[in-house]
């Protein structure tokens, strides 16, 4: 099949190409705007994959989204592009539904005016909102609490929207918190790491109680590809990891692999409306043949020992772009933190 994957040089994005690339009947273009997250370094080793291209284009730009698909006769759409994180949404709403939601549209119109095959629309478990007990199902209501899961959620709907008016193949999946190798330094673990590998502060939110279900990188794109081939048109299919960790349990876990002190983690003022706890169950994904391979402990390991081992690739980032944000969220955070009891 030609495939289209969007956000294809992002962290999911990247693992997903990859693997998809391992089926020697598939070819893949890979579609980016090559914003701050997007880095092509994730890709080098199969840059020059002859079964694989790269096209820098917005999702929003429908000129030249119409224009890739028609000329690399796309079959599939794998849609990872997004803007993710919650920090940013709170100071950025706007940008969130530009991407997550008109972009999304604009994919949408046009695979289906070509005629695509299968359109898989990757989402989030956080369109649930915060789930004090059990876990949330497919069917359940969205209860989005960010601008970020907002965006998200109304990305799903209208994507539900295309099978309901359209009869048109797409498939949704909304995969719990992903962790692994090249994953943009601002989010919760890859933050950490970093920060203790330069003996800095660890910044914790409220009383580092929030609970996430951790799942490998690998793990998802593995679910994903598995809904991509096998799953049922216009069905929304979770998955997780099933590692529910408090994030000061993940902390201590970072803090241990890389012998660095507790006292690193430093308690913060919380950002506003975070979630307490995600969970999500798994079962129809399950039943379609798919399992978790990847146990949190050893994930977690090969993560740090990644980013300890590849200096190069996230010094840089941290240099950037990356630096502004890093002291607008956490500058003044961290100047009235107190230091966590060793």
């Amino acid at each position: 099949m030609r495939i289209l994957v969007t956000g294809g040089a992002g962290f999911i994005g990247s693992h997903l190409v990859r693997r998809l690339l391992a089926n020697e009947s598939d070819s893949v273009v890979n579609l980016d705007a090559l914003r701050y997250s997007g880095n092509l370094e994730n890709l080098t080793d199969v840059a020059g994959h002859p079964r694989y291209t790269f096209v820098q284009a917005d999702i929003c730009d429908a000129s030249k989204v119409a224009k890739v698909m028609k000329e690399h006769r796309i079959e599939g759409v794998i849609n990872c592009a997004a803007e993710t994180h919650v920090d940013r949404s709170i100071v950025e709403p706007g940008a969130f539904a530009k991407t997550d939601v008109i972009g999304t549209a604009v994919l949408l119109d046009e695979a289906r005016r070509i005629g695509v095959t299968k359109f898989l629309h990757v989402s989030t478990d956080e369109v649930y909102g915060s789930v004090e007990a059990g876990s949330s199902k497919e069917g359940d209501p969205l209860d989005p609490r960010s601008p970020y899961s907002a965006s998200k959620a109304g990305g799903d709907l209208l994507v539900r929207s295309y099978w309901t008016t359209y009869q048109f193949p797409v498939l949704i999946t909304r995969g719990s918190n992903t962790y692994g190798p090249n994953q943009y330094p601002e989010k919760f673990i890859p933050l950490f790491v970093t920060n203790a590998l330069e003996d800095q502060p660890l910044p914790m939110y409220g009383d580092g109680r929030y609970r996430r279900d951790w799942l490998s990188v690998f793990d998802h794109c593995a679910g994903i590809e598995h809904v991509f081939r096998h799953g049922q048109p216009g069905t929304i299919y979770n998955i997780g990891g099933g590692n529910e960790r408090e994030n000061m349990a993940v902390a201590d876990m970072i803090l241990a692999h890389l012998g660095k002190p507790k006292s690193l983690i430093r308690f913060v003022q919380d950002r506003p409306g975070h979630d307490r706890r995600y969970a999500v169950d798994c079962s129809g994904l399950r039943a379609l043949g798919w399992a978790p391979t990847v146990s949190f402990e050893q994930g977690l390991c090969a993560t740090v020992d990644w980013y300890r081992n590849h200096q190069a690739w996230w010094r840089k980032i941290k240099s950037g772009e990356f630096r502004t944000y890093y002291e607008q969220t956490y500058g003044q955070r961290l100047k009235g933190g107190s230091a966590c009891a060793s």
